[in-house]
């Protein structure tokens, strides 16, 4: 009879969490009990464990076994748990070295015949525990690619419980069996579209440019057939590669997603593109015992596009507005909170009416003022007054074809690399702040002494606001625009025409 433990990690959001896992076994009456505030699928460990362990080779002892997950307190979920259960009861019936078993952090799910499933989240989980001081972890060979894109830490990829038994000291000999993979990616990712296919539209183009430029979200009012779709769609292509941090960020968040990562870390800005049918917790995360990351978050440090965004329910909508200031989502339940990165580009596009008609040049609008109103007010004003660029896209004439078809159009890669290069003068003046782009900078801070632009500059703007044309909030963003434009032209800072040009794509205003 003894006692042995081993470590593995729970993860609440992205915040993972050491768990010592501990085995006991007594001379009471046979049986297997999981103590430590565990969640259904982790409650159902003992059947699987002690099924896979028989299978394996080494069945657990015959004495009661008592599991706790240490700290007790804490929430546990999922069947990540179960290999570090297995090799814990092995450890405390010394099948298994035990000083081994607890130098090391381990992972994974257990079929019945032994094997060793991919388990999602096992990028923030080895992340915690190399954090947490640990060098060695132990993780189901499907995943080992994946733990490996840690640095500086030992990771150990085992097909079965018997090669985990057998690395821990087991006097078993081997058998090889079929891993289990996680499903097979694409070999090569889809190609981004390019902006040159987008025909005139000029004013959408630099706009759109000017969004990547200095992450600014951006709202798309037009009809049917103009482009709003085309253009959002071509957004990512224009931003720069994931910086590592990002990249380490946004490939932690696809691994706790349960999507594969292979061998690398993702380093192009995710796309998501819900449907108008998502629920509240599909947008921003929730669940019931297991809180996950909805779109907002998965698409952190990309673009999250809202397609016919008036069809979404107004709460769904309405529950971005937090992260759209703050860059974070925390979803709270009564025994946790879960907190999530949401640093995106929203990017929305609507119809002008139900019909979609209103101020096209070839149809008439059926719909009357009335139901105007009511179609585009199911998107709040607080809601689009966080929305720095609003624009009307028009549908493209047969003349403003022929036109741009004989003109040059502009690429994703010269957009990129201009795109970057206004990144690099804004990073160069904002350096030694809290902030990387213009979209992040605060009002007082664009109002104040420093950086505060000439009276005669901000005029028009001032008229705007006198008026009663724009907030306050939206006077701080036409300035971040201003500054993004003037880093886009290779200027020190806004003149009179960049803070009219940013009043324009604002709110469609001339200054």
């Amino acid at each position: 009879m003894g006692v042995a433990r081993t470590h593995a990690v729970a993860l609440l959001g992205l915040t993972g969490a050491l768990v010592e896992v501990e085995a006991d076994i007594s001379a009471q009456l046979p049986g297997m009990i999981l103590i430590g505030l565990p969640d259904a699928a982790l409650a159902q460990a003992t059947q699987r464990v002690r099924a896979a362990a028989a299978n394996s080779g080494c069945p657990l002892t015959v004495h009661r076994l008592t599991i706790n997950l240490s700290p007790a307190a804490l929430p546990k979920h999922g069947a990540g748990f179960d290999l570090a259960i297995a090799l814990a009861c092995l450890a405390a019936d010394s099948t298994v070295s035990s000083q081994s078993v607890g130098k090391v952090v381990h992972f994974g799910e257990l079929a019945l015949d032994g094997r060793l499933r991919p388990t999602p989240g096992i990028l923030p989980g080895v992340m915690t525990a190399a954090r947490l001081g640990h060098s060695t972890v132990m993780v189901p060979i499907g995943n080992e690619a994946e733990a490996k894109l840690v640095p500086d830490i030992r990771v150990v990829g085992v097909a079965s419980l018997r090669d985990a038994a057998i690395w821990h000291g087991a006097r078993l000999s081997p058998e090889p069996v079929e891993p289990i993979l996680p499903a097979v990616l694409p070999s090569s990712p889809t190609a981004e579209p390019d902006l040159a296919d987008v025909i005139g539209n000029d004013d959408a183009i630099l706009a759109l440019q000017i969004a990547a430029a200095g992450g600014h979200h951006v709202f798309l009012l037009g009809p049917p057939g103009a482009g709003k779709t085309m253009l959002a769609a071509r957004l990512p292509g224009l931003l720069p590669d994931l910086d590592p941090a990002s990249s380490l960020e946004v490939s932690s968040l696809r691994s706790l997603s349960g999507l594969g990562l292979g061998g690398a870390l993702i380093t192009r800005p995710p796309w998501e593109a819900p449907h108008h049918t998502a629920t509240a917790a599909a947008m921003v995360g929730g669940g019931g015992a297991q809180i996950r990351p909805g779109a907002a978050s998965q698409a952190s440090h990309g673009v999250l596009f809202l397609d016919e965004a008036p069809e979404f329910a107004s709460p769904v909508l309405d529950a971005l507005r937090q992260p759209l200031e703050s860059g974070w989502i925390s979803i709270h339940r009564a025994n946790a909170v879960a907190h999530f990165p949401a640093r995106f580009q929203l990017v929305m596009a609507a119809n002008p009416c139900p019909c979609g008609q209103y101020g096209a040049n070839d149809l008439s609008c059926t719909c009357p003022p009335n139901a105007r109103r009511r179609y585009l007010a199911r998107i709040s004003g607080p809601l689009l007054d966080r929305i720095d660029i609003q624009l009307n896209v028009k549908r493209i004439t047969a003349a403003q074809l022929r036109l741009a078809a004989a003109s040059p159009r502009v690429t994703s890669v010269s957009a990129r690399q201009r795109v970057i290069t206004a990144r690099a003068a804004a990073g160069e003046r904002l350096h030694g702040t809290p902030w990387a782009l213009n979209s992040q900078v605060p009002g007082p801070w664009l109002r104040g002494a420093k950086v505060r632009l000439a009276p005669a500059t901000t005029a028009g703007l001032d008229r705007a606001l006198e008026r009663g044309g724009i907030t306050m909030r939206g006077y701080d963003r036409v300035l971040r625009i201003a500054w993004t434009l003037a880093d886009f032209d290779g200027l020190t800072s806004p003149g009179p025409d960049q803070v009219g040009q940013a009043l324009y794509l604002r709110k469609g205003m001339s200054s």
